[in-house]
């Protein structure tokens, strides 16, 4: 109970906060070593164009090989039986026509014919019924045939 009387409390801009200062050059550091202070020193990864630490490469290329793999493009081959098809119409039917038929962009239609589109099951219904032409399943680019409506 004495500790509390004996303890001191300064108030007002003198008081000076402990703070650990940070010595920037090695000659800072060397410096403080030989006053006697206590030294810690800490190293930091380098960001930027410089080069950095190997370690923080290893751990960048870990978390790229968890990373989740992108979605499947669409099979060439439904790209070319789709401008096959676009083709044989009379007259032939350009990107641009298909794409205001199926109620799609112009450049949804050029993905699925370059092969680049993530595959829409409803997209390609849509061209089926368009073109005429089976675009999934085993026999692409066969004619889509109809079957007979009930009564």
């Amino acid at each position: 109970m004495s500790n509390e009387w004996d303890a001191v409390t300064k108030i007002g801009r003198n008081t000076h906060n402990t703070r650990p200062t940070v010595a920037r050059t090695q000659a800072e550091i060397n410096a403080a070593r030989r006053s006697g202070a206590v030294v810690a020193t800490e190293k930091k990864y380098v960001t930027g164009n410089k080069t950095s630490d190997p370690n923080g490469q290893r751990l960048t290329k870990i978390d790229r090989e968890n990373e989740v793999a992108p979605p499947p493009k669409i099979d060439p081959t439904v790209g070319k039986a789709m401008a096959k098809a676009r083709s044989e119409k009379t007259p032939p039917m350009t990107q641009k026509e298909l794409a205001t038929k199926v109620n799609e962009k112009p450049s949804v239609i050029n993905d699925y014919e370059s092969g680049r589109a993530v595959p829409s099951q409803q997209v390609l219904a849509k061209l089926e019924r368009a073109l005429g032409v089976k675009l999934r399943g085993k026999d692409i680019g066969t004619p889509l045939v109809s079957a007979p409506k009930k009564k």
